[in-house]
């Protein structure tokens, strides 16, 4: 797939159509406001410093995959978007141990795999393969590198890659697929994408599983007549065909 650079100009604009044509320009106004005041907080030298504190991955194993660098630009596409935020990796095993599947069945696809953290964690597991999506080019390019670089006596899955688009338009692959969704998405691009979805389910029939972290949208997932939730705590839900 080719690279689909974000620009901030355009990005901006598509954000604020899309929210004042849903809640008006009053509303859209005060959501700028508040992403702007949140993007100045996030920049003070303190806030840095907090998000170093997931960096003993990126020590263990030699990559890139901590908050601290990513940079005031993809910061605030990730404000419209969904700020980019890794997995705290004792937490993904213990949701992928609650998935009741053969993981040498399944395609595992993280939808807004920023700097490919979750893809290196699930090559511990035997996966087919192993996909991430992400709209933002300079991740992704960082993602590569991590994947090029990475090694560890747990993996088991080596056929790994990061692809550079907008996971709303990706032509899905057919075969049984593990989606990840670390909240990746707002309200109405999560709606876009599950309709991507069941409209492949509707061409290729097959086993799909949603698990879905930090669900704060998961009345979207509730609302499929495709998907039903099968476990789930405060931190995660599992939805599947």
């Amino acid at each position: 797939m080719p690279e689909a650079p974000e620009s901030i100009l355009s990005s901006c604009w598509n954000w604020f159509a899309e929210n004042a044509a849903r809640e008006g320009i009053l509303g859209a106004s005060r959501r700028v406001f508040a992403i702007s005041w949140e993007f100045l907080r996030d920049s003070m030298p303190h806030r840095r410093r907090q998000r170093y504190g997931d960096v003993d991955y990126d020590w263990d194993h030699r990559v890139d995959t901590t908050s601290a660098t990513v940079d005031w630009r993809d910061r605030l596409l990730g404000l419209l978007h969904s700020p980019y935020q890794p997995t705290e990796p004792a937490l993904f095993h213990e949701m992928l141990r609650s998935l009741s599947i053969d993981f040498a069945n399944f395609i595992f696809i993280d939808i807004g795999s920023g700097k490919g953290r979750t893809l290196l964690m699930a090559s511990d597991y035997p996966f087919r393969r192993i996909l991430g999506i992400e709209l933002l080019a300079d991740l992704h390019r960082i993602a590569q590198e991590n994947i090029a670089k990475y090694r560890s006596e747990s993996q088991q899955c080596f056929s790994m890659e990061s692809s550079c688009c907008d996971a709303r338009e990706f032509v899905l692959p057919l075969e049984p697929t593990l989606f990840y969704l670390f909240n990746p998405l707002p309200e109405s691009g999560l709606r876009q994408l599950l309709r991507h979805i069941e409209e492949s389910l509707q061409t290729h029939p097959r086993p799909v599983v949603l698990l879905y972290h930090n669900p704060l949208l998961e009345t979207v997932l509730a609302s499929s007549p495709v998907f039903k939730k099968v476990a789930g705590t405060h931190q995660y839900v599992v939805y599947t065909t």
